[in-house]
């Protein structure tokens, strides 16, 4: 260290590895924001473990355990359930968040470093060959189910005998074999098991810098913070209205949680990014701006929400797509519950309806052109019989009309209407889907 101060007058301080595993495990919450969990970095010679609860910004990791490279007896599973595991689980977590301490599979678990970051690449390649192709290929935010990231034997055989794979140097695929037998570890081991596996490309230099943040930074959600460049004029205003068109939960409906107050404004700040594009281009720009496209590299963000955000984007332009793009919007739509894919369309007709009244996304709130209000509804259909979502627009009552806002609107909001109709469900007529119900009627809205 002397040395190097000598040479070029700059101090470099070696970290403690107690030190090290807090900073990493703040490096993961940069990456994963709300997670309560198991994490763990593994790097070329050693594993740092921790229990992480990330909520609003604030952060904190239980005991730590640290693992360097040791020679692995046939009793290792034994010694690493006795000796870490107690350390890393909480005890409030078993009695909160848990709930039956004997049941298998509910810990989520958090990793980075290159060791994970490769079984994550592997997992990747699994998914976009063998008949099938996930679309996003970002390592951060990726989520794997238990299933297929405890199957050691077939990402063993694929870092085997693959030719090339996306992001697995030959390095990497000679540390699969150890990796692989540290996941079994795991899978044995933990006393409740791997629900699911997010991996993260937050290290040092993340937890460094997030940690400096003030809680009230860190709590901001990253695609709404990453969209607001991009936002109209009355970004807030636009969110308002598209809020104002969701029904509040009832005793048997709800909104998908997925789809969050941040992930509506992001699309609200969105909206207009694409609408200078050719008709032929919009949608398809739109559907790719998370996974290749303008939010492509931004930090912190699960590949569900890049998803939901993708896909309202592009209903938002009419959802008119070429035939090559068709499939990998199928594929985007794969990793979203068709409940909450349904609600991408609904949303994203909505935001088309918006982009029509407001083209420059501007909006006058002393004058409101409309104000939508939703709920559930109960004898809806021809015969009255069906449950479903009952939107109304109310737009402004004039004597003359010279813009023929209230038959415009009519015509637009057919739109939204067809989004309930069962042979657009998603999954065909016996597929997820919502009967909806579009009036349009005038009030005085100045006075209201």
């Amino acid at each position: 260290m002397d040395a190097i101060r000598h040479k070029t007058g700059i101090s470099v301080e070696a970290l403690r590895k107690e030190e090290e595993g807090v900073i990493g495990a703040w490096g993961i919450a940069s990456s994963v924001s709300d997670v309560e969990g198991l994490a763990l970095d593994l790097g070329g010679g050693s594993m740092q473990m921790t229990w992480i609860t990330s909520h609003a910004g604030n952060i904190s990791n239980g005991a730590k355990a640290k693992r360097k490279r040791t020679k692995l007896g046939s009793n290792f599973a034994g010694k690493w359930q006795a000796t870490f595991a107690p350390l890393l689980i909480p005890s409030m977590s078993l009695n909160s968040s848990f709930k039956e301490p004997e049941s298998k599979g509910d810990f989520l678990f958090t990793s980075q470093g290159g060791g994970f970051r490769g079984w994550g690449y592997l997992l990747l390649y699994l998914h976009q060959t063998k008949g099938q192709s996930y679309p996003i290929s970002i390592i951060n935010g990726y989520t794997a189910p238990k299933k297929d990231f405890e199957d050691t034997e077939a990402l063993k055989e694929v870092a085997r005998t693959a030719h090339e794979i996306f992001r697995v140097s030959d390095r990497r695929r000679k540390q699969v074999p150890s990796v692989a037998f540290l996941v079994k570890t795991l899978a044995e081991s933990l006393p409740h098991g791997i629900n699911e596996a997010h991996f993260c490309q937050g290290g040092v230099r993340e937890g460094v810098l997030f940690r400096e943040m003030l809680p009230v930074v860190r709590q901001q959600d990253p695609l709404e913070v990453a969209t607001a460049r991009y936002a109209p004029p009355s970004a807030e205003a636009l969110a308002a209205l598209l809020l104002a068109a969701l029904p509040r939960p009832s005793a048997s409906r709800s909104f998908p949680s997925s789809i969050s107050l941040h992930l509506v404004q992001a699309f609200a700040n969105a909206l207009y990014y694409h609408a200078t594009m050719s008709k032929e281009l919009s949608s398809s720009a739109a559907l790719y701006s998370t996974s290749t496209g303008i939010l492509a590299s931004t930090h912190g963000i699960p590949h569900d929400h890049r998803a939901l955000l993708a896909l309202m984007l592009q209903e938002r332009y009419g959802g008119e797509l070429p035939p090559r793009d068709v499939e990998f919007k199928t594929h985007l739509q794969g990793i979203l519950t068709p409940e909450e894919v349904w609600w991408t369309r609904y949303l994203g007709k909505l935001g088309f309806v918006l982009g029509q009244l407001y083209p420059t996304g501007s909006i006058d709130t002393s004058k409101p052109r409309i104000i939508p209000s939703a709920q559930w509804k109960n004898g809806l259909g021809k015969k009255g019989k069906k449950e479903g979502l009952d939107l109304t627009i109310s737009i402004q009552k004039v004597a003359y009309d010279p813009s023929h806002l209230r038959q415009e609107l009519e015509n637009d909001v057919q739109k939204i209407q067809k989004v309930g109709k069962r042979k657009n469900w998603i999954g065909g007529r016996n597929g997820w889907g919502i009967k909806v119900r579009v009036s349009v009627i005038e009030e005085d809205l100045v006075a209201r």
